[in-house]
């Protein structure tokens, strides 16, 4: 099932298959840096559009050229299938 928490043998597996991110029990984070402001809001609209197509919302602070992301299903109270696909959505819209 995509929103069953994820076990502890799974989430050591993220460290290897999303190098970029950060693996806690509950979250995954990234920051990212564009090369303009607006290159930023960019990759914020298209991470946007996949999260309403996917139903899950990452959380998103802005500062400048910079994001900050952090995924957690919170309904399931930690890391499902869906941050982990999420997260590879990001990082294709981020290196792309």
């Amino acid at each position: 099932m995509r929103d069953s928490l994820l076990n502890a043998d799974d989430r050591r597996d993220l460290i290897t298959s999303l190098p970029s991110w950060s693996v806690t029990d509950t979250t995954l984070e990234r920051d990212v840096t564009a090369d303009t402001f607006l290159a930023a809001i960019g990759w914020v609209v298209e991470i946007a559009n996949a999260a309403e197509a996917a139903d899950h919302h990452p959380d998103i602070d802005i500062r400048w050229r910079k994001l900050h992301l952090v995924l957690s299903t919170h309904d399931s109270g930690g890391l499902t299938q869906l941050d982990v696909d999420l997260a590879q959505r990001i990082d294709a819209i981020v290196s792309g």
